[in-house]
């Protein structure tokens, strides 16, 4: 049976990227499928698969039509992770498809993948 996996994350530099998503998203990094060419990174409270990083030559999308979101709460809470995950080597993108209001923030991780910090509080309700 066909089921999904795991969102794999292309990189440059795996260690650094290794760094960085499990200090992001409080990941533990596993031996399984472990290469030089890469990483499996788990969740912290045993619950499975979280991410996988494979080295990549490509260059990153400037505006790639897949993307990591990672939710919060509050529009306070957004600011603080915004903060937080700049602090640990994102920077903020220049994004120049904002709608008005927008209740995300788009970042790049250190190879410069893009994810957005949606604040659900000012998320569209259904």
């Amino acid at each position: 049976m066909l089921r999904p996996g795991i969102t794999v994350i292309g990189v440059t530099d795996l260690p650094r990227a290794e760094e960085f998503w499990t200090s992001a998203l409080n990941l533990v990094s596993g031996q399984e499928w472990e290469s030089d060419t890469w990483r499996t990174l788990f969740h912290a409270d045993g619950s499975g698969h979280a991410l996988g990083l494979m080295l990549s030559e490509s260059k990153p999308e400037p505006h790639p039509r897949v993307h990591l979101d990672l939710f919060v709460d509050t529009t306070a809470e957004q600011e603080a992770e915004v903060e937080r995950l700049v602090a640990l080597g994102a920077r903020r993108v220049d994004w120049d498809l904002y709608p008005p209001n927008a209740d995300f923030v788009v970042l790049a991780d250190p190879d410069d993948n893009i994810f957005c910090v949606v604040d659900l509080s000012r998320a569209p309700s259904i």
